[in-house]
């Protein structure tokens, strides 16, 4: 379906997602926004997704196929912590924890969940190995989602092909969910999660490969997400003090990519803004937009610090069981800790935008560095006896200023690709 744009609205009409009737203007659609971004309250709860390249254990070259993925899946028995799990479009499986909390909660619950299913996919002659690209197989989409469909075809329309292919399809990603806290700190707490990106990236890094290839960035993950619209992607570089009106704005000049219809989800090709359909400057499919519209629009964006009523960061790598715990602890406690988070905002705000130098070179960068090593001294008094073997590793690591992605590539050169991606999935061969 193809959906035609025009510069002459006609009478609103009501799409099939039509649950609150049409949008009056982006003034109306920027209230809506606003009003669901952040919910006052206490800060401490913590949620964890994990996401984890599949491979074939037979043949770490081959991409399993849907059909594998979800007979797996099917059999593996209750999770002890509720978690959730899914397929990512390119095979990549997600575990998404209920929320815990405090930290050291999310990250057991999380590490038990993972541990049977593990099990069952090794069971099935699968391994999962937590790395933040592919770095052996081409991107290929597996899951026939239709709105994994739909935005394969917008990123060809937008001649991002290769960059949204990669992103859906070779990505993987640790994300930590945390509460808004109260009204009177979102600003400072939404700037620190912003502020944080670049140090977290550099000490979290761990895709220096894509495809068979060096990149030469240690977080090829970030750059990909950095060949993307910005509009979508990008940081939300708001000018005011209310992330709410930050978050509507960013929101409302975003194109569109997907609408909702009947046949399900279809890509607008043409460049929209959603407040030009809220204001009747372009009509979407013959109709004005409704407030499920926009509720959908707002899926399709993916700033790394993504407002859902909660905060949802988005700008880690997957990494290692070894280390993710620690990472977690780490960006969690640098922004629910009063005095821990005091101290990152002044150490992080030279580096405070430095995303493509953190994802291209690293802990290798003197500012980074320092960011990183003051980081990780302010939470030393904080952690938790049984994190202390993880912790001790990631200090091990910034202290040398070197990332999992290091590790990973040292073992590449003299191993090669595929035994190395084997050797990441934790079993024995």
């Amino acid at each position: 379906m193809t959906f035609v744009v025009t510069s002459h609205p006609e009478p609103a009409r009501c799409g099939s997602t039509d649950d609150d009737g049409a949008l009056a203007s982006s003034t109306a659609a920027g209230l809506r926004i606003a009003e669901a971004c952040l919910s006052d309250g206490p800060v401490g709860r913590v949620g964890l997704e994990l996401e984890a390249h599949c491979y074939d254990l037979a043949d770490p070259a081959r991409r399993p196929e849907w059909a594998e993925l979800t007979a797996v899946i099917a059999d593996v028995p209750a999770l002890p912590g509720g978690s959730a799990i899914t397929v990512e479009p390119g095979g990549a499986v997600e575990l998404s924890a209920p929320p815990a909390p405090d930290a050291a909660a999310a990250i057991a619950l999380l590490a038990a969940d993972r541990e049977i299913l593990r099990s069952a996919f090794a069971a099935a002659g699968f391994g999962l190995a937590l790395l933040g690209t592919d770095p052996l197989r081409p991107a290929r989409r597996v899951n026939p989602g239709g709105r994994y469909a739909a935005m394969e075809r917008y990123f060809i329309a937008t001649r991002t092909a290769s960059a949204g292919a990669a992103m859906m399809t070779s990505t993987a990603s640790v994300q930590v969910n945390l509460d808004a806290g109260p009204r009177a700190g979102w600003t400072e707490r939404v700037r620190l999660a912003h502020a944080l990106g670049p140090t977290m990236i550099a000490i979290a890094a761990n895709s220096p490969m894509l495809a068979g290839k060096f990149t030469g960035w240690v977080s090829t993950r970030q750059r990909v997400w950095g060949q993307l619209d910005s509009a979508r992607c990008g940081p939300i570089l708001g000018a005011s003090t209310d992330p709410a009106i930050d978050w509507a704005r960013y929101a409302l000049k975003a194109p569109v990519m997907l609408v909702h219809t009947p046949a399900g989800a279809q890509p607008l090709t043409a460049h929209v803004p959603f407040a030009d359909w809220a204001d009747g400057l372009a009509v979407v499919g013959g109709r004005r937009p409704t407030g499920a519209d926009l509720d959908y629009h707002l899926t399709t964006l993916f700033p790394p610090v993504r407002p859902r009523g909660f905060l949802e960061i988005r700008y880690l790598d997957s990494l290692p069981d070894s280390l993710w715990p620690a990472v977690v602890f780490l960006l969690a406690t640098l922004l629910d800790d009063p005095a821990a988070a005091a101290i990152a905002a002044e150490a992080v705000e030279p580096v405070a935008t430095a995303w493509n130098v953190a994802a291209r070179v690293g802990l290798a960068d003197a500012r980074l560095h320092a960011a990183a090593t003051r980081c990780l001294d302010a939470v030393a008094g904080l952690v938790p006896a049984e994190l202390t073997g993880s912790m001790q590793q990631l200090v091990h690591n910034v202290e040398r200023g070197r990332c999992a992605g290091d590790d990973f590539s040292d073992q590449v050169i003299g191993t090669g690709i595929a035994p190395t991606v084997l050797a990441a999935t934790g079993e024995p061969r």
